[in-house]
């Protein structure tokens, strides 16, 4: 009778070299490891901090720096500080997602997270061009509240080929750039979102510090999801994390302090849209640029808009 085979041992590796993959082998692009489920990390304050502050700095603050700052140190044919403003954000951004995604206590798939990072940049990139065409022509007379063709500095432009080209424009920026932009961006948060969860009812609270900055990171996805026209985007991002959050709920998971902070941001943000929908509703010029079903004004066509016509009613006495 043949006898029992004996188990081989694993051949050691080299030294320097890399651990081997393979299902015996549970590597660090494999699958999660079990462990993974119950390890929780603090609030990342310094993190988060850093992120809602260079949100606030470098993407809703570039359209205010180009129209604060004198035009004489930023002329009309070189880029703005608003530009420069993007140009930091486009590097400081990526940087933070990743070092989000680095202090998760879950394996994530890196994979998905850099080709993600990749379309992001990208993304921000093209908006960067875009934009920076937008924003400078409010000083020829450009209003946002209008569409492209509506115009009055564009409407008249001949030959009439050159309004496809600022429609071109608009589309890069409006479009194809938020959308490179955005949708690698939620999807690297929800994808973050789904390390942030603890068998520990005790974690599942969040420090006075996370408090403090749930306010200015709500109102700034607001800013985002307005200003972006990314509504749908941002509500099914919500959605997705609603059902993560039930669907762990009956595993005995809840959220950590992480997760609680980046959830009820969401809400928040849920209810500032719907504050400035409210507000806006009966607006008839704002209506008509927006007359799909989501009716949702971007912030900078209800400046250009109301506020300029404000200052220059101001001006005139």
């Amino acid at each position: 009778m043949q006898g029992a085979a004996r188990r081989r041992p694993f051949p050691a590796a080299a030294p320097g070299s890399p651990p081997p993959a393979g299902q015996l082998y549970p590597g660090r692009h494999g699958a999660v490891k079990n462990e993974d489920t119950f390890k929780t990390s603090p609030f990342h304050f310094d993190l988060w901090f850093y992120f809602t502050l260079q949100n606030w700095v470098l993407d809703f603050g570039r359209p205010i720096a180009m129209i604060i700052l004198p035009l004489e140190w930023f002329p009309l044919n070189k880029p703005s500080a608003g530009d420069y403003f993007h140009m930091a954000y486009n590097v400081i951004t990526p940087f933070l997602l990743l070092k989000l995604i680095e202090r998760s206590p879950k394996t994530l798939p890196r994979s998905m997270i850099y080709v993600s990072i990749i379309m992001f940049v990208m993304g921000a990139s093209i908006h960067l061009v875009g934009d920076s065409v937008n924003h400078r022509l409010i000083f020829s007379g450009y209003q946002h509240h209008l569409s492209v063709r509506e115009n009055p500095i564009i409407k008249n432009l001949k030959p009439e080929t050159l309004i496809d080209s600022f429609e071109l424009l608009y589309y890069y920026d409006e479009y194809l750039g938020h959308s490179m932009w955005y949708i690698p961006f939620f999807l690297i948060l929800f994808i973050y979102f789904t390390g942030c969860f603890t068998p520990v009812e005790e974690e599942s609270r969040m420090p006075v510090a996370a408090l403090l900055l749930m306010g200015p990171s709500s109102l700034y996805y607001w800013y985002l999801v307005t200003e972006g026209q990314i509504f749908i985007l941002y509500i099914f991002t919500f959605f997705a994390m609603m059902a993560l959050v039930m669907h762990q709920k009956r595993k005995g998971l809840v959220l950590d302090s992480n997760g609680l902070f980046l959830f009820y941001s969401f809400i928040i943000t849920l209810v500032l849209i719907a504050l400035w929908v409210v507000w806006l509703w009966n607006d008839k010029i704002l209506r008509k640029k927006y007359p799909g079903v989501i009716y949702i004004p971007e912030p900078w066509a209800f400046y250009t808009l109301h506020m300029n016509n404000l200052h220059a009613a101001k001006e005139s006495f």
